[in-house]
């Protein structure tokens, strides 16, 4: 994964000559390095990844297509990289206005002394196309995570806490080979299902249903999957509720193509959950996009104005959730083609009862 070139290839169409990186997720994008301190600038002709005496022989190491440099108190980022613009003549730089602050903002203009130009939406446009090896990545990422989950199914029961099974579920993902988790999984039994996004706590696992949301972190790539379980004998009540959501995210996943817009998807399933009679019982958008990121540009929701291009990975998973009573959602994740899409996820989707 170095797209330094890729970069460059997009700068010669923009107003301004030169970009500067400095979000840690986007240098990694870009240089296939994983550090806390750097900052990378790339003209029509040079690229120099400036980094601390922490990261300088690995990055020298590591990083293809650029020349390292060693940053110190006497020769500062900001100095070494207003040499370089003075020296090709360059008055306007590309940054990231998505993550870097005012304060820097200012900072960055002052010592610089140029005009700095917002320049996120071509590394997001970047970013959200996955090439064959990335895609060959988060498939192995992905099958890590389910590898882990399913070791951890044998261990669910009423006299084990959600907490305790998070902290299994983490293990088993670092034990099977992740570099980390991808997020705090969630882990939520009974009437808790009903929080999309609740922390797992140390009450013990209840009968009913049972959330599970979790994601491996490998060589940078994430992945992210949802599967709702059931303790005990379903009513029908949550059958029907579990069949409503598995048909809105296959209706979702079928509308999934390169060239549609995301809202489009989101609707597909919206109307099946609306048309069952749970339509407010569903408040989150259908899916997202992920890639380095859990949560990155694309958003698959009502108020989404973003096109699916091929080669996105997105997340399909609706969800239905009542207050105080209980909540499913199945989550996979997608790779957008031009004729539709590739599920990644290889769970089975039917309703485990254990």
């Amino acid at each position: 994964m170095n797209n330094i070139g890729k970069l460059r290839h997009v700068l010669a169409g923009q107003e301004y000559r030169a970009i500067l990186i400095t979000n840690p997720i986007n240098r990694l994008f870009a240089t296939g390095f994983a550090s806390s301190a750097g900052a990378l600038l790339i003209t029509a002709d040079t690229a120099v990844f400036l980094t601390d005496s922490r990261y300088f022989e690995a990055a020298g190491a590591r990083i293809k297509g650029a020349e390292v440099r060693l940053s110190s108190n006497d020769d500062p980022y900001a100095a070494q990289i207003k040499a370089i613009l003075d020296e090709n003549g360059i008055a306007s730089v590309g940054f990231e206005e998505n993550s870097v602050t005012y304060s820097a903002y200012l900072e960055w203009s002052k010592k610089l002394e140029c005009e700095l130009v917002p320049a996120q939406k071509i590394i997001n446009g970047l970013r959200a196309i996955k090439s064959p090896e990335d895609l060959e990545k988060m498939k192995k990422t992905q099958e890590l995570a389910e590898k882990s989950f399913g070791e951890i199914l044998p261990l669910v029961k009423s006299s084990i806490t959600e907490k305790e099974l998070a902290a299994e579920l983490t293990y088993r993902m670092l034990k099977n080979g992740a570099d980390d988790k991808a997020f705090d999984p969630i882990v939520l039994s009974g009437p808790r299902t009903s929080m999309p996004h609740g922390v797992p706590g140390n009450e013990k696992i209840k009968e009913g249903f049972i959330t599970f949301d979790f994601g491996a972190r490998l060589e940078g790539w994430v992945s992210d999957t949802t599967r709702t379980v059931c303790l005990g004998k379903p009513t029908g009540e949550m059958i029907d509720m579990y069949d409503t959501v598995l048909k809105a995210q296959l209706a979702g996943i079928k509308t999934v193509r390169a060239g549609v817009e995301a809202r489009e998807v989101d609707a597909a399933a919206r109307n099946v959950i609306e048309e069952a009679g749970y339509g407010g019982y569903f408040g989150h958008g259908f899916g997202h996009e992920l890639g380095l990121e859990v949560h990155e540009t694309i958003k698959a929701s009502t108020v989404s104005r973003d096109v699916l291009p091929a080669g996105a990975v997105i997340s399909a998973e609706p969800g239905i959730y009542i207050p105080g009573r209980y909540g499913v959602r199945i989550e996979d994740v997608l790779y957008v083609t031009e004729t539709g899409s590739v599920n990644l996820t290889t769970l089975p989707k039917n309703l485990t009862i254990i």
